[in-house]
């Protein structure tokens, strides 16, 4: 059976970690890996609607997504998790539910400034903010508690997408993960 593990992206919203997680799924499964990407937003559509923004359904939202990424990761599967998870003890609470199953887990910090993930824009969520048509934006007007000692730091900004998945690829295989 292949190593499973959890490889949980955090960082603010365009940072980058769903493009980086895409990426570096197909050169896990051209490998031959079984790799599921649990999707930030996938996950509210279908395992958590109805979950606001409030600290405590951000909570909520991820420790289920924390349960379904160690669930797959004790089988076997890779599972790239490309969520926010803005709160330092949301995470750490998955964390030690892995530790406690004996799963991997590993936290990496895309730690893409503000204003570049205001450029990328991506879902138009920093423009619907700065209209005050939106509220409660990870790092703009609600937090963002980055993680102090990440297993690994991407800054997005610096280098290319495949270069970003590349070094997460090289922890994995330093741990023996992939």
């Amino acid at each position: 059976m292949t190593t499973g593990a959890t490889v949980w992206l955090t960082g603010l919203p365009s940072a980058g970690k769903t493009t980086i997680a895409y990426e570096l799924a197909g050169r896990l499964r051209a490998e031959g890996h079984r790799v599921e990407v649990l999707d930030g937003d996938e996950i509210r559509e279908f395992i958590s609607a109805g979950l606001g923004f409030s600290r405590e359904d951000r909570h909520t939202n991820v420790q289920r997504i924390g349960f379904v990424a160690e669930l797959l990761a004790r089988n076997g599967v890779l599972a790239l998790v490309p969520v926010i998870a803005p709160y330092q003890d949301s995470r750490e609470a998955v964390r030690k539910r892995h530790q406690t199953n004996g799963t991997a887990y590993v936290e990496i910090h895309v730690a893409t400034p503000v204003e570049v993930c205001s450029e990328r824009d991506v879902k138009g969520l920093y423009a619907k903010q700065a209209a005050g048509e939106l509220k409660g934006l990870t790092g703009v007007d609600d937090p963002y508690e980055a993680p102090e000692s990440p297993d690994l730091r991407i800054e997005s900004q610096n280098q290319t997408v495949q270069e970003s998945a590349a070094s997460v690829y090289a922890l994995l295989s330093e741990r023996g993960l992939a």
